[in-house]
């Protein structure tokens, strides 16, 4: 029998309720000659992994044997999955007819691009972009990652305004993220030191480092319930989208030009500490310090390092989303 092309793997960690909800319409939309559904448990306690097995019988199941993370869970799944392609989706994404086709058929005809994502709307309000990846990601001039289709707090609706031909994006969501297998195996995955939030910001990253594209297309849309794992808020999210973003900026930049950027990063996070403080949200201050503290712990396991700056050359790199958004108060905000 011949390999299949497509290999969709969802990460599963105790979660028969979000399978029960959406791997039946995935699995319809997504098995077929060409393309194979992967449930990857990252050690569940519950009873996911029977459920699966005894209702949908056409979707693959891959076993770890205990929770690695999202990053490392993915990592060990891609790994054992022999695919030309592989998609990681989200377990709470609703897929339509036809949603990886379009996908597939850009990526086979730009072997240039290490990564795309499609549109990603919101399951709750299907009229606007989700918080999660919207219509692709930028990095700004400090490195905050932001949107197209949201900005920091603000989620657009979506009027077609990003509809047309794929874009260069700096970074694509991990809600559904399409990759070359291979690319993904030689890049190293997934950072596993990350656990979970940013860990595909950093990836993309290395992929651009790499020399090849990411792109987002809207020829293809998916749902995405979003902050199934922690919501926005969270403190735990807190600290691990501030640790990470540090993470991914002190490997991935040039030494000189990394320490510049971090630099001007602790003065604006500062500014994110006393905002949260004012806001009387103590817990939220604390993950800040928290992150900061980390980092500095966990840079020096980082020893590589790019010779050019790719990052400052991407889609948004001009940019200053925070003074946008929360100084001049713009909703939104372009490449």
């Amino acid at each position: 029998m011949a390999v299949k092309k497509l290999g969709v793997i969802i990460l599963n960690w105790n979660g028969r309720k979000l399978l029960e909800q959406f791997l039946p319409v995935a699995s319809r939309h997504t098995v077929c000659d060409t393309a194979d559904l992967i449930v990857a448990d990252n050690g569940s306690t519950d009873d996911s992994v029977a459920w699966v097995r005894a209702n949908h019988p056409e979707v693959k199941v891959m076993v770890l044997d205990r929770n690695y993370g999202f990053a490392e869970g993915y990592n060990r799944a891609i790994a054992a999955a022999d695919y030309e392609y592989v998609t990681l989706l989200n377990s709470d994404v609703e897929v339509g007819e036809g949603w990886w086709q379009p996908i597939l058929k850009f990526m086979e005809g730009h072997p240039d691009v290490g990564a795309v994502q499609p549109k990603i709307l919101s399951w709750r309000d299907k009229s606007s972009f989700e918080y999660a990846g919207a219509a692709g990601g930028y990095l700004d001039s400090l490195g905050y990652p932001y949107c197209r289709g949201r900005l920091f707090d603000v989620v657009e609706k979506d009027n077609g305004q990003y509809d047309g031909p794929a874009v260069d994006v700096a970074w694509a969501s991990g809600a559904c993220l399409t990759v070359p297998r291979d690319l993904y195996l030689q890049l190293g995955g997934l950072d596993p030191k990350f656990f979970a939030h940013m860990e595909e910001i950093d990836l993309c990253c290395r992929i651009h480092n790499a020399g090849r594209r990411v792109c987002a297309i809207t020829d293809s849309k998916v749902y995405h319930v979003g902050g199934a794992s922690l919501n926005q808020g969270n403190p735990q999210k807190t600290y691990l989208n501030f640790r990470n973003n540090l993470l991914l900026l002190h490997k991935n930049l040039p030494r000189r030009r990394g320490k510049k950027v971090l630099f001007l990063r602790r003065l604006a996070d500062t500014l994110a500490f006393g905002m949260f403080l004012l806001k009387g949200d103590t817990a939220n201050a604390r993950a800040v310090l928290r992150a900061h503290s980390d980092f500095k712990k966990m840079r020096v396991e980082y020893t590589d390092f790019p010779a050019q700056d790719v990052l400052s050359t991407l889609p948004g790199a001009g940019q200053n989303a925070v003074l946008s958004r929360y100084l001049l108060r713009r909703r939104t905000l372009g490449a």
